[in-house]
């Protein structure tokens, strides 16, 4: 899959399970370089920690399968539950951190090969 079609499947499946909450703002941020990539998605819904944490755990799954995400994928349909859209997103990505701002959620998504550095796509919080 070309990264263009890659990282336009991650920001429809994430921004799709963000408008399920009915947010009034939602924010997508992309920063991509030759070896990586940092999604941040923020939306005007906080969610309560068990919430945060069932995104967390199906984002962040034990061992990334890239190649079965891309197949089972295009398979799921938009009839799969958030849980199995959001493991299969897990699947394809290198880290995932989900936390409550003072506005609402934040998802992060980080890409990249095995010198990927997270340090280096990393939003500063100044």
């Amino acid at each position: 899959m070309k990264r263009k079609e890659f990282l336009n499947n991650l920001i429809a499946e994430v921004t799709n399970f963000l408008l399920e909450g009915n947010p009034l703002r939602m924010v997508v941020s992309l920063h991509q370089e030759n070896d990586g990539a940092h999604l941040s998605f923020f939306d005007d819904h906080k969610r309560s920690e068990a919430d945060l944490m069932s995104i967390r755990q199906a984002l962040n799954p034990q061992k990334t399968r890239p190649e079965l995400a891309g197949y089972y994928g295009m398979m799921a349909g938009h009839d799969t539950s958030w849980d199995a859209r959001l493991k299969l997103i897990g699947w394809q990505i290198k880290r995932a951190t989900v936390s409550n701002t003072d506005s609402g959620v934040q998802i992060d998504l980080w890409l990249g090969s095995d010198k990927f550095n997270p340090a280096n796509f990393s939003i500063d919080e100044s």
